[in-house]
């Protein structure tokens, strides 16, 4: 059987109360994930005006990366948030972490929609953004690895590859949504109001969903009950799988590094470097995030029929590394919205067509009982390391070097990491 081998047989239509229970499955599992993408897609894509507000200074690149530096430290918290939550998840069950998880997405949201500006409280504004970033940071850290291994756990073995895309799928429409609420807002408002309340309303917005979040998470079953003399999850961990854990945290460096800079940089980058209007840049952030969407769902689909599923993670990631730099060479070439659109959908398209298997394969070398823990130290360190760096690096790079295809170098030795780590990572199917 090789890759292109299809299931001999079609599968039978699950009962209407099957679907429904499905639905819900999905929609609690990816709702916390795609909150907080999406308020990381707001964040990153009102950068700029973030900087000029909290963190006022004489360079012209001196605000963006103080912004982008409280962006990114938000990932500090995630290793944190991926142990605590993580072996929570994996000792109280998936149900109780994702509650927690939410609810602390919450309160960093509230801290960053209400802060007030360094104008009108000085560098306490600048602590409560900052505030706000950390509690999301911890939040998330623990979220994906409880989310994940629910998605992974609930339901057909058959068809846990469509349920688990649905968290790639989820940062995909809260990136498009974010991207559509940011160009509104810049093509709408004028200057003055934009910078004294508009930019706050994607936040408020966001919190609108947190309620339902909630009520829905609550009414799910729970997938995982540990024993009651159980040893500790991260010890465990650590002990018998650490270098499954090593290898998947430099597995998922070009992925993720991708995602928030081709999804979450680039509208910044066009503006920045491209010298393109915020409303029109903003576009970007909608052609990848609607890209994210469909390439994660197909992604899905491909990962329950392949019979190996690490080839095609190992094709996206080296047609990326070899198109990444002829890409942005063309965007600065000639630097259209049309063609910068073009080719950021096509450089999401193949990253995200690995995403699904990828996480499959990480989560299906490590046992149930210790799956979330496992997912979320991998997750949260991994992106903690590259991720939270990956936009304060490029917007050095850009301004000592000046070199427009910084990016593009940065995204290829993060590829290159990532080959040789899923390269050395033995596939397994469990059931």
């Amino acid at each position: 059987m090789n890759d292109a081998t299809l299931s001999a047989t079609a599968p039978i239509a699950p009962p209407a109360a099957t679907r429904q229970s499905q639905f819900r499955l999905i929609a609690a599992c990816s709702i916390g994930n795609a909150l907080e993408m999406y308020d990381f897609t707001v964040y990153s894509f009102f950068a700029l005006l973030i900087g000029r507000l909290f963190f006022p200074s004489d360079s012209p690149y001196g605000s963006l990366l103080l912004a982008v530096a409280t962006f990114g430290i938000g990932f500090v918290m995630r290793p944190l948030g991926g142990l605590v939550i993580g072996s929570y998840a994996d000792r109280r069950g998936r149900k109780a972490a994702m509650t927690l998880t939410i609810a602390l997405m919450v309160a960093g949201t509230l801290c960053i929609s209400l802060a007030p500006t360094y104008a009108q409280a000085g560098v306490m504004g600048s602590l409560v953004i900052l505030a706000g970033r950390l509690l999301q940071g911890f939040s998330l850290g623990g979220e994906i690895g409880a989310s994940t291994a629910m998605l992974m756990e609930s339901g057909e073995v058959g068809q846990r590859g469509f349920r688990v895309s649905w968290q790639m799928g989820s940062q995909g429409i809260a990136a498009l949504i974010g991207a559509l609420t940011g160009a509104v807002l810049y093509a709408t408002l004028s200057p003055q109001a934009l910078e004294g309340w508009g930019w706050r309303l994607p936040f408020l917005g966001g919190l609108l969903i947190a309620p339902v979040g909630l009520y829905i998470r609550s009414k799910l079953d729970e997938t995982h009950e540990a024993e009651p003399d159980a040893p500790s999850p991260l010890g465990t961990l650590m002990r018998e799988h650490g270098a499954k854990v090593g290898l998947g945290i430099l597995s998922i460096t070009a992925g993720t590094v991708g995602m928030y800079l081709v999804v979450f940089f680039m509208p910044t980058y066009m503006i920045r470097v491209l010298k393109m209007p915020p409303s029109l840049s903003l576009l970007s952030g909608c052609a990848t995030g609607f890209t994210m969407l469909v390439a994660s769902l197909v992604s899905g689909r491909l990962a329950d029929r392949l019979a190996r599923r690490k080839r095609l993670v190992l094709g996206a990631l080296l047609f990326n590394i070899v198109a990444i730099v002829p890409a942005f060479w063309l965007m600065t070439r000639i630097p259209s919205v049309p063609l910068v659109l073009a080719l950021s959908v096509v450089i999401t398209a193949a990253a995200n067509l690995a995403s699904t298997p990828m996480l499959l394969m990480l989560m299906e070398m490590l046992p149930a009982s210790v799956r979330a823990s496992g997912l979320s130290v991998i997750y949260s360190v991994g992106v903690t390391v590259f991720d939270g760096s990956s936009q304060f690096i490029v917007t050095w790079l850009l301004a000592k070097t000046g070199n427009p295809l910084s990016p593009a170098f940065y995204l290829v030795v993060c590829g290159l990491i990532s080959l040789c780590a899923i390269g050395a990572i033995r596939e397994q199917r469990v059931g």
